[in-house]
C-alpha cells in the first residue's frame, strides 16, 4: 500500500489491522455495584492518561470485578498491549504492562511480536494527527475500531525498530531534561514575582519617605493623604446632590487594623471602599421599557478582564440608554476587579487605559474609580493580583460550580496605603523588575515551544527512515510483513472472529 510519507526501500507500509489485533473496551454498569467493589482487574480510561508522562501503565483509578468484565464490551488486553484513545481526546498513548481492560474510549492494539510494542507506541503519537482525520462526530471526534485498523502503519526490520526507539529514546531524554530546567525556571520566576510583590507592599522594595526624612528630608505621610481623600469623597458627594436625587453620604468601610500586618512608618491601611468609588456594570440582556433609547458600545466581560493586562482581541457591544453610558463609561486609571469565576481568578484585574473610547462594563467586572490621588492605579491592581488574592479566596461565595465576590465584600479589601513619593517609587521598580521577569518568561515560553516542536520533528525523523541509518544486512519489512499476514490469515483483518474472545487469564 501508498502511504502518507516517503519511507525507506527495506520499509513497507501496512494497515494496523494487518499487524495487531485493535481491541475495544466498554463500561460495565455503575449501577451495580459488584461490578467494581473489589475487583482487581485493572480499568483504563483516557483521564487516567491525561498528563501522564510515563510510557507504560499497570492501573487505572479503578478496578473491575470478573462480573463486570464478564457483563460489559471491556476486554482484557495482555501485556505488552499498546492503548490508543479514540475519543475525548484522540492520541492518549501507553503500553499495558500488565493485562488491563479499558472503558470504550479506546481502541487498543495488541501487536504481533515482530511489531516491537515501544516502536507502536512511538509511532502512535506520530500518528496522532492521521488518526484524527480519519474520526468523525459532532459533539467529539471518535475514530471507530474499522477505521483504527485502517491506519497506515510504516513497518521496519526488526532490528532498526529497536535502533529507532533506542535513537528516540536518547534524544527524548535530553529534550525532556531541558523542557524540567525550562519548568524550573518558570516556577522560579513565578516565585520571584511572588517575592518581589510582598516587598513591594511590606515596605522593603525601596528606601521609604521615613528613612529618608531621617536624612533631613520631609514628607507626606499616608495619613495626611488619606485625610486628603475624605475631603475630596465628601467634595465629589455633594457635586453629585441635584433636587431630583439626594442621597446620603456614607463613610467607607470601617477596617479593624489590629488584625493586619503591622506597616512601614508612615503607611495606612483603608479599604478599597474608603479609597476608590465602586461601580457593577450592566446586566447582558436587561429588560427594557418600550420607550427606552439604546445606543450600541463596547463593553468589558470578565474573559476581557485578565490578571494583570486587559485582553482587548475581541470586545462585544451592548446596547444602553445614555444615562448608562454616561454613569459606566470607562475612564482611564479605573482599577477593574473580575467579580466570579473559578475560585482563584475572584479579584483578577487590570488598569483601563482608555484604548477603546466610550468603552462601559458587564455585571461581573466592578470598577474602582479612585478618589484623588491615595493611590497609583497600577499599584492597586498589583495589590489585588497578589498579596489580596488571599482576601478574595477567603471572602469569595462559592456555589456549586462557580465563586463569587460581591462588592460589599471587595469594598472591605484592606489596602496599604504608602506616600505617594514612595507609590510612585515602588511603581518604576515593579516595572523595572516585571518587564525583565516578562521577557525572560516569554523566551523560556518560546523554548518550551521549541522543545514540543523539536519532540515531534524527532518522531517525524524516526518514521521517515532519517533518524537511524539502514543496515542492508536486515530482512527486508516486505518479508516480514508477508509473513506476519500468513501467521495472521485465520483472523480476517486483524480482528477476532466475531462471537470470540483473546483469551487472557483473568486476575
Amino acid at each position: 500500500m501508498n502511504g502518507p510519507w516517503q519511507i525507506p526501500v527495506t520499509w513497507c507500509w501496512a494497515e494496523a489491522g494487518e499487524i495487531a489485533e485493535v481491541i475495544g473496551g466498554g463500561t460495565p454498569r455503575t449501577d451495580d455495584p459488584a461490578n467494581f467493589e473489589g475487583g482487581n482487574i485493572p480499568w483504563i480510561t483516557p483521564a487516567d492518561l491525561s498528563g501522564y508522562r510515563d510510557k507504560h501503565i499497570s492501573v487505572g483509578a479503578r478496578n473491575i470485578t470478573k462480573k463486570g468484565l464478564e457483563g460489559s464490551g471491556a476486554r482484557l488486553t495482555p501485556t505488552g498491549t499498546v492503548l490508543f484513545s479514540s475519543r475525548a481526546p484522540i492520541g492518549y498513548v501507553a503500553i499495558a504492562s500488565n493485562p488491563v481492560t479499558t472503558n470504550q474510549g479506546f481502541k487498543s492494539f495488541a501487536f504481533h511480536s515482530s511489531i516491537k510494542p515501544d516502536y507502536a507506541y512511538y509511532y502512535l503519537q506520530r500518528a496522532r494527527d492521521l488518526a484524527i482525520a480519519m474520526s468523525s462526530g459532532t459533539t467529539f471526534r471518535e475514530i471507530s475500531g474499522a477505521k483504527a485498523a485502517l491506519i497506515p502503519f510504516p513497518v521496519a526490520p526488526v532490528a532498526e525498530q529497536e535502533r529507532i526507539v533506542s535513537e528516540i529514546e536518547k534524544q527524548l531524554t535530553r529534550l525532556d531534561a531541558a523542557g524540567v530546567a525550562l519548568k524550573r525556571v518558570q516556577a522560579n520566576l513565578k516565585r520571584y514575582r511572588t517575592v518581589i510583590f510582598k516587598a513591594a507592599y511590606e515596605g522593603r522594595l525601596v528606601p521609604n519617605e521615613a528613612e529618608l526624612r531621617r536624612h533631613e528630608r520631609s514628607y507626606e505621610a499616608a495619613s495626611v493623604l488619606l485625610e486628603r481623600n475624605l475631603t475630596e469623597r465628601r467634595s465629589r458627594w455633594q457635586a453629585a446632590q441635584t433636587n431630583e436625587r439626594k442621597t446620603r453620604y456614607k463613610d467607607g468601610p470601617h477596617l479593624d487594623t489590629s488584625i493586619l500586618p503591622v506597616l512601614p512608618e508612615g503607611w495606612e491601611w483603608a479599604s478599597l471602599g474608603t479609597i476608590a468609588e465602586l461601580k457593577g456594570g450592566l446586566t447582558k440582556g436587561q429588560k427594557r421599557k418600550s420607550t427606552d433609547i439604546l445606543r450600541e458600545v463596547p463593553y468589558l466581560r470578565v474573559a476581557n478582564v485578565q490578571r494583570g493586562f486587559i485582553d482587548l482581541d475581541e470586545v462585544k457591544t451592548i446596547e444602553a440608554t445614555e444615562e448608562e453610558i454616561k454613569e459606566l463609561c470607562l475612564e482611564n486609571g479605573d482599577v477593574l476587579f473580575n467579580e466570579g469565576g473559578d475560585r482563584d481568578k475572584l479579584g483578577r484585574g487590570w488598569v483601563w487605559e482608555e484604548k477603546i473610547p466610550g468603552c462601559v462594563h458587564q455585571n461581573h467586572v466592578f470598577r474602582a474609580r479612585l478618589v484623588g490621588d491615595v493611590m497609583q492605579p497600577k499599584l492597586l491592581s498589583w495589590y489585588g493580583n497578589s498579596i489580596g488574592r488571599q482576601y478574595f479566596e477567603d471572602e469569595g461565595k462559592q456555589t456549586t460550580n462557580l465563586a463569587s465576590l460581591n462588592m460589599t465584600k471587595l469594598s472591605m479589601l484592606p489596602v496599604p496605603i504608602p506616600p505617594v513619593a514612595e507609590q510612585k517609587r515602588i511603581v518604576a521598580e515593579l516595572e523595572r523588575r516585571l518587564s525583565v521577569v516578562d521577557e525572560v518568561d516569554a523566551e523560556v515560553g518560546a523554548d518550551l515551544k521549541r522543545a514540543e516542536s523539536l519532540r515531534q520533528t524527532i518522531l517525524r525523523s524516526a518514521f521517515q527512515g532519517q533518524l537511524v541509518p539502514q543496515d542492508q544486512a536486515n530482512e527486508p519489512a516486505s518479508i516480514l510483513l508477508e509473513r506476519i499476514r500468513r501467521e495472521r490469515e485465520p483472523k480476517s483483518c486483524g480482528q477476532t472472529p466475531k462471537g470470540q474472545r483473546r483469551e487472557v487469564a483473568v486476575p
